[in-house]
């Protein structure tokens, strides 16, 4: 494993010319995705009565389908993380961010014009699946393309700082989302939300889509004069001649993954479920942690180019193994307790979503570096990340809602394990 991670040294000559254009190409066109990928969950209650049929005694049956097309769309992101990836690393960079920026836009307006299940029947989510496996296509590709850009464009010694834009972005797009829908939620009666009001964010999603467009179009190109002379890699290349690393990315992943959708996507449905809490109040909460998440991303990357990149990975993940447990068990109807929890976790959070981007770019070589990151990582997000709503509400369906918390716990202790063995790569050379 060591020999995996040994640094060699390189040829690339990053675009250090113009990085703060390089990081806001890369920021706000994946803002962008993440907002029109997370309106989704946030809106997820509306959605479920104007899609699905209720089940008997207004059950959770509407919102477990809900949550189940949330999963599906994960499980289309490693086809969307191979596909793009490979473009990436045929065709450069920019072309891959070009063409999931219009991928999302269009599924994003395919969300919000989903007709009713009361008009139009068992097409409604039909129509619905059928924009949520658009936007995991897309979502699974910018990941890729995204992150192999970002580190590419950093200044030696600064790629941990440059890896965490990835989450600055995504929690900017996420951030929107959840304000939008605050706003929505506070300013419409029940009533019009439930009949048009859930629609608005994915509409603008789609005009926002058209602007990440524009900007795209005047980044520069990282991949290197010896790449683009090469001959074109092999779309399973990555996996057939790095295995271990693609497992590698899976363990790093698995329970960063798990925590990141719990705190940032599901803990307001869950504070509403499992402890009462009001919706406006769940989502206040929600938009304010992460605002406090997104600003703590940059010190994370500063800290892993200083210190290294192993230390952050066993805060975060030490730190969810002990406290997940204690920490969503503490959760009651209390908005101040809910924001408490959240922002607690926000700060274990932050020792991997800073830096995961540069860990992951600097495990693969630049010839397949962003299919090769692409597929397992977001194999592993849909396994552990997008099924995070679904298990918790399923946990609660079923009567042991306790159990989930412990779910979190041991997928975090797994990754610890997998991080204790991590040669150090902060400040080394990026494989060629």
């Amino acid at each position: 494993m060591v020999a995996i991670m040994t640094a060699t040294p390189h040829t690339d000559a990053p675009p250090t010319e113009r990085p703060v254009r390089q990081l806001l190409a890369a920021s706000v066109g994946n803002a962008v995705e993440w907002y029109d990928w997370y309106a989704y969950t946030f809106l997820a209650t509306y959605i479920a009565g104007a899609v699905f049929p209720k089940g008997a005694n207004d059950s959770l049956v509407p919102l477990l389908s809900t949550f189940a097309v949330f999963a599906v769309g994960f499980f289309m992101r490693p086809v969307g993380g191979l596909l793009m990836g490979a473009i990436a690393d045929r065709h450069g960079r920019r072309s891959a961010l070009t063409v999931t920026i219009l991928l999302m836009g269009g599924s994003s307006l395919l969300v919000g014009l989903t007709p009713t299940y009361a008009a139009v029947g068992v097409l409604s989510p039909v129509v619905l699946v059928l924009a949520r496996l658009l936007q995991g296509l897309s979502v699974g590709g910018e990941f890729a393309a995204s992150t192999t850009f970002l580190v590419e464009s950093a200044r030696p010694g600064r790629r941990g700082l440059f890896s965490s834009f990835q989450y600055v972005s995504t929690t900017a797009g996420q951030l929107l989302a959840s304000g939008i829908a605050t706003l929505l939620v506070d300013t419409l009666d029940e009533g019009r939300m439930d009949s048009w009001g859930w629609r608005v964010p994915f509409a603008l999603g789609a005009v926002l889509s058209l602007v990440g467009f524009w900007i795209r179009q005047g980044a520069q190109e990282t991949r290197s004069e010896e790449q683009r002379r090469a001959p074109r890699p092999g779309l399973l290349e990555g996996l057939r001649r790095h295995p271990r690393e693609s497992l590698l990315i899976c363990g790093i992943t698995m329970g960063g993954t798990i925590a990141y959708y719990t705190w940032t996507s599901y803990l307001p449905t869950y504070a509403e479920l499992n402890a009462g809490v009001a919706k406006s109040d769940a989502l206040l909460a929600g938009t304010i942690s992460l605002a406090f998440f997104g600003v703590l991303q940059p010190l994370g990357g500063l800290l892993s180019d200083r210190f290294g990149r192993r230390p952050l990975l066993l805060f975060f993940g030490l730190g969810f193994a002990l406290l997940s447990v204690p920490l969503l068990h503490a959760l009651r109807d209390s908005f101040a307790v809910l924001l408490l929890v959240q922002c607690a976790g926000m700060v274990l959070l932050t020792g991997f979503t800073s830096i995961s981007a540069a860990v992951n770019a600097e495990v693969f070589p630049a010839r397949v570096r962003a299919a090769g990151i692409g597929f397992p990582y977001s194999l592993t997000v849909a396994v552990f990340g997008g099924t995070a709503p679904y298990v918790g509400t399923l946990f609660k369906e079923l009567g042991h809602a306790g159990a989930f918390p412990w779910y979190v716990a041991a997928l975090c202790l797994g990754s610890s394990l997998v991080y204790l063995r991590l040669p150090e790569t902060a400040h080394g050379e990026l494989r060629r």
